[in-house]
């Protein structure tokens, strides 16, 4: 049978877009029965060092310093949008107004209103779409998932979920644009939180309403005098400037069923550097994952054992997807790992045309959740969320 050939281009050849690249390379070996090439046509990116080094290192056929002509290129039939927040909302319209569908990384704009018109936009151009939730694509938390669905831990009652990092918890560390209400939006509502409610949302169900509070500790930070790649590299000056949006959040929320759920975000913890742990509980048992140990799930299913707890189990050929990479236990699967299923299913969604990946509008949704929070952090208030008009597909 032909193989189909499927155009990439990548636009920002950040920390971000860099994994985008090697997550499109990783199908020809990981994933042979996609039926079809991926070819890295073009990359996209403002430093003229960086579009060189697209094509003599990257293994791109040609680069831009602008991204609308790579949405021009005939050659390019999908797109991975890898810029920082502020330029989302931008460049999705425009993939969407262009044809082409896209994977683009969380939160999509700087608010929920953006994040709806992207959702809308793709909608109505009839375009599959993928979104940076990689965490859901965890072997560990497919397994989860499928205990969940099969009713092993018996009425979901409650989950607790927290992402603690600490990127950001010397006060010393730049001010970089994710510390502005204009070019990030939200903190680390935005940055972590929307991970966690994505996740709530994955295992267990809609995230209904929420209260919550939020608070910033660092008021200030240096101003850089060079620009950094993700969270490392930068330098800084002796010259202070705002922190415009939150440190840390805490949220109580309400689900379907009635389900309820904390969630907790920090970014300037110090201790853990990337502890992200959902906790899911049941009348007949309950399981944990922890992200900084994503190989491992913590089950406990019956209230009756001899010895009540907890029984870690390694991800192995029994866990959803994880022989694709590594054959037996023991062997560990990475971050990396978890985007290039992502890649997958937005190819497979691609040739399908069945959206199999993460969405824009489960993006949207989220959007919405960091929202309401950020209103009741300020009126004391449960925010009741909306319901999205685009569907939402919750499955891998």
């Amino acid at each position: 049978m032909e193989r189909k050939t499927i155009g990439v281009g990548v636009i920002s050849l950040g920390w971000m877009g860099r994994l985008h690249t090697r997550s499109y390379r990783a199908l020809k070996e990981r994933f042979q029965d996609l039926g079809a090439e991926v070819r890295l046509v073009a990359a996209a990116d403002e430093q003229e060092a960086v579009c060189e080094e697209a094509v003599s290192a990257l293994g791109f056929e040609r680069s831009y310093r602008d991204y609308k002509e790579l949405l021009a290129d005939p050659d390019v039939d999908i797109v991975s949008i890898c810029s920082p927040n502020y330029l989302h909302h931008e460049m999705a319209l425009a993939a969407a107004a262009a044809g082409k569908p896209f994977w683009i990384e969380k939160p999509m704009g700087v608010s929920a209103a953006q994040s709806k018109e992207i959702a809308e936009a793709a909608g109505a151009a009839g375009l599959v779409t993928a979104v940076g939730f990689n965490y859901r694509h965890t072997p560990a938390i497919q397994r989860a998932r499928q205990l969940i669905r099969d009713g092993r831990l018996g009425r979901i009652t409650n989950v607790r979920c927290w992402l603690i990092a600490d990127y950001a918890s010397s006060p010393t560390g730049p001010l970089t644009w994710r510390h502005s209400i204009d070019k990030c939006g939200h903190g680390v509502l935005g940055d972590l939180l929307s991970h966690g409610a994505d996740l709530v949302q994955y295992l267990v169900g809609r995230i209904e309403a929420v209260t919550a509070t939020t608070a910033q500790f660092i008021t200030e930070r240096p101003i850089p005098t060079k620009i950094g790649v993700g969270h490392s590299g930068w330098e800084v000056s002796d010259e202070m400037g705002p922190v415009e949006n939150e440190d840390l959040v805490a949220v109580l929320a309400k689900l379907e069923g009635g389900v309820f759920a904390t969630l907790e975000s920090s970014r300037i913890a110090v201790g853990p550097r990337a502890e992200y742990i959902i906790e899911v509980y049941g009348t007949e048992g309950s399981l944990r994952w922890n992200f900084e140990h994503l190989n491992d799930l913590e089950v406990c299913i019956g209230r009756d054992q001899e010895f009540q707890g907890y029984t870690r189990v390694m991800a192995g050929p029994e866990f959803p997807g994880f022989t694709t990479f590594q054959p037996g236990a023991g062997t560990s699967m990475g971050f990396d790992d978890m985007k290039a299923i992502e890649a997958s299913l937005f190819i497979r969604s691609v040739l399908s045309g069945e959206q199999l990946a993460p969405s824009v509008s489960d993006c949207w949704a989220a959007a919405e959740i960091d929202e309401a929070a950020v209103r009741s952090a300020d009126d004391v208030q449960w925010h009741l969320l909306p319901e999205v008009t685009v569907r939402i597909t919750f499955r891998v």
